[in-house]
């Protein structure tokens, strides 16, 4: 698809999802808030695990962080919806870098012990703590509000979640063509290489955990008020599962591939429901399939090489949004 077609692409697929609510019951309206809920944290998540190469089996811990720091905030101490959103972002980055930190010399398997351990404690720290109302949760968080409006709808928090879905697809594009997306993808195919040509692998790695609690705690945040209510069990360790499941299924690093895979993944096993004994073992076996057949996920990342013969350079282009790259051989000595 060319340039043109892919912006008429994205047009297209944009009014149809503002469109959405009209087309649509309040179901399937529902349905389609919570896949936009998952492309958040799939983009969140894109960023630890597509860009930088660190497995985190813990990110539903970030999206606690946000719920329940505008849950206590606005229940407590009576805070307005929009104040809460830049201290549950900058506790979310705290606490992102503390997760970081242990795991900066860890690698594959034991990366992900680490992190899901890290999930686990940030859930049972919800369950025994008293201001986060223990295993009980917080309730009674009030909606949020612009000037007189209140928003109370299904339709308001589609449109609310919506939103801050298209800014953290534009944010994660953006990081992924800069310099900072390029170091995370040198990290990520070979640590000891991109250290050896400059590149800071420690404050690459925090940075990563940091932006990817970042934007998994926005949507903790909007679920808190969407839900009014929140508890420990909506942070449980399969929920980290399914949002690394949306981000493998679309395609590692792939910024179209994850939004793909974050709506299949809700979407597919609420139109299985017609065979409800079933669903749960076509949709497995479904995943399955794919793992086999196409393990580089349904819209990949794609890397296509080209010799420039008026430069003499490499250029190495990614159709999957993760920007260009090029190099040119007649700075570099092999």
């Amino acid at each position: 698809m060319n340039p043109l077609g892919k912006k008429l692409f994205i047009v297209l697929l944009f009014i149809i999802a503002c469109l959405l609510p009209f087309l649509s019951n309040n179901y399937w309206l529902d349905v389609a808030t919570l896949a936009l809920f998952y492309v958040v944290l799939a983009q969140g998540l894109n960023v630890v695990v597509g860009f930088a190469g660190l497995l985190d089996l813990g990110y539903a811990a970030f999206f606690a962080v946000g719920a329940y720091t505008t849950g206590i905030l606005m229940t407590v101490y009576q805070w307005s919806f929009w104040l809460t959103l830049p201290v549950s972002m900058a506790l979310a980055a705290v606490v992102g870098v503390i997760i970081g930190a242990p795991t900066l010399r860890l690698r594959s398997d034991y990366l992900a012990i680490v992190t899901l351990g890290f999930g686990e404690i940030i859930r049972i720290l919800a369950i025994n703590l008293s201001i986060t109302g223990s295993a009980s949760g917080i309730y009674g968080i009030p909606r949020p509000s612009i000037g007189p409006y209140v928003l109370a709808g299904q339709m308001d928090f589609y449109y609310l979640i919506l939103i801050i879905a298209v800014l953290a697809v534009l944010a994660v594009k953006r990081l992924g063509t800069s310099r900072i997306g390029r170091a995370w993808m040198y990290i990520r195919e070979d640590e000891d290489a991109a250290e050896a040509m400059g590149i800071n692998r420690i404050k690459m790695k925090l940075l990563a955990y940091s932006i990817g609690a970042v934007i998994g705690s926005l949507a903790g945040s909007v679920f808190a008020v969407k839900m009014s209510a929140i508890a420990p069990l909506s942070f449980s360790f399969t929920q980290s599962i399914m949002i690394l499941l949306a981000v493998v299924l679309g395609g590692l690093g792939s910024i179209p591939g994850v939004v793909l895979g974050a709506v299949l993944v809700i979407a597919l096993p609420e139109l299985l429901r017609s065979v409800e004994d079933w669903r749960y073992l076509i949709f497995g076996a479904a995943l399955v399939a794919m793992m086999l057949f196409r393990p580089q996920g349904l819209w990949p990342a794609r890397y296509e090489s080209a010799k420039d013969s008026k430069q003499g350079g490499i250029v190495a282009s990614s159709e999957g949004g993760d920007g260009d790259v090029q190099l040119d051989s007649e700075k570099c000595n092999a």
